[in-house]
């Protein structure tokens, strides 16, 4: 056991030196097409399909993010004015006609503003869950593909070591050229697992912090607002 033991760092010295010779020898994107098909293509496609399915889940969200943030303080700014003047239809405009989660919510706290500041922040509250959740869309999705890509790369690593121990069963022998191919595929799908679990957990990461400074700034404003609407007076019916 110890001499297989043995034999198998040895083994997986050899791989990484010969990985390191070929990424010198020739281009990036051969290497890797090359590693993708000695790594059980079979495996590595799965792993390969998580990758694109999180990066597209990741894309969307990032770019819906985007879309959804807003100059809160410019948004007060100009509800404020509305509100000062005593013109709520023109408060409610300016809401309505503001793209983003935080415009949204704002509204519908100035559409119960008839009804006392309690009715205005109990609807702000309600809506402002109902956002979060719109928020949050996708992110369930993202973290079963960071979850399931290493799985499906230690999967790969069990069955190349089945098979090169089959290998050794069948032949008798235990010289690395029995065993090496098995042992390759093993630390291929490892390695490409998590790889693709890694860039999908830097990017659920960075969605999620986007979604956090979206819902601080939600909160901020949707106080803001309570506190203009009571100095202005605008809870009279």
């Amino acid at each position: 056991m110890r001499h297989l033991f043995k034999t198998l760092a040895a083994l997986t010295l050899v791989a990484f030196s010969t990985a390191d010779l070929a990424a010198q020898d020739s281009g990036g994107y051969q290497v890797l097409k090359k590693y993708f098909i000695d790594g059980d293509w079979r495996f590595m496609a799965i792993v390969l399909v998580c990758l694109i399915l999180g990066l597209a889940f990741c894309i969307e969200r990032i770019i819906t993010l985007n879309l959804a943030s807003t100059n809160t303080d410019k948004l007060l700014s100009r509800i404020g004015e509305r509100l000062e003047e005593g013109d709520m239809e023109g408060a409610k405009e300016v809401a309505k006609s503001t793209a983003g989660p935080t415009a949204s919510v704002l509204y519908e706290g100035l559409r119960h503003a008839n009804e006392g500041p309690d009715a205005v922040e109990k609807a702000i509250v309600s809506y402002g869950s109902v956002q979060m959740g719109l928020l949050e869309r996708g992110l369930v999705w993202i973290s079963l593909f960071i979850a399931i890509a290493p799985m499906l790369g230690f999967m790969g690593t069990v069955i190349g070591m089945i098979q090169a121990f089959n290998k050794i069963e069948t032949v008798g022998d235990l010289s690395p050229a029995v065993v090496a191919g098995g042992i390759k595929v093993a630390l291929l799908t490892t390695v490409f697992g998590l790889v693709v679990a890694i860039i999908l957990q830097i990017l659920y990461n960075y969605i999620v912090n986007k979604i956090d400074g979206i819902v601080n700034r939600m909160e901020d404003a949707s106080i803001a607002l309570v506190d203009i609407m009571a100095t202005n007076n605008s809870f009279k019916a």
